[in-house]
Order: structure tokens, then C-alpha cells, then sequence
């Protein structure tokens, strides 16, 4: 018995995402706690005033840098 799967389901799983649904902007704005939990870091005082800084420095793009 054959456990490969038709190209019919494989297809679905081996085309790009589009290029609109990858941008992380949605039009609202970047809150530091937003920008700590995108780079992977806990919830803690000193990592929200990282992202404190950085969103002061770079503006919203500051998440663009860290998700793509």
C-alpha cells in the first residue's frame, strides 16, 4: 500500500504564501508589548522598555525588521 500522497494535496502545501498576507502592518499601531512577543521574549519591564526604545528610534518598522 502506497502512503505518498496525490499532487492534488501536495500542491496546496508547496505554494508561496502571497506576498500581501506576509506583511505583518495592519494598519493599527506597534504597542511595545506587540514588538516584545514578536521577537520572542517574555512580558517583563525591562523588555517592554527595549521595545520602548526601539519603537522610539525606528518607528513602526521596528516590527517590520523583526517579522518580515
Amino acid at each position: 500500500m502506497s502512503t505518498s500522497q496525490p499532487d492534488a494535496s501536495r500542491q496546496s502545501e508547496d505554494r508561496a504564501t502571497p506576498d500581501s498576507l506576509l506583511h505583518t502592518r495592519t494598519g493599527t499601531e506597534v504597542s511595545p508589548e506587540d514588538l516584545v512577543l514578536a521577537s520572542g521574549k517574555d512580558l517583563t519591564p525591562q523588555n517592554i522598555e527595549w521595545a520602548r526604545r526601539k519603537l522610539a528610534e525606528e518607528g513602526p518598522s521596528a516590527m517590520e525588521k523583526i517579522l518580515p
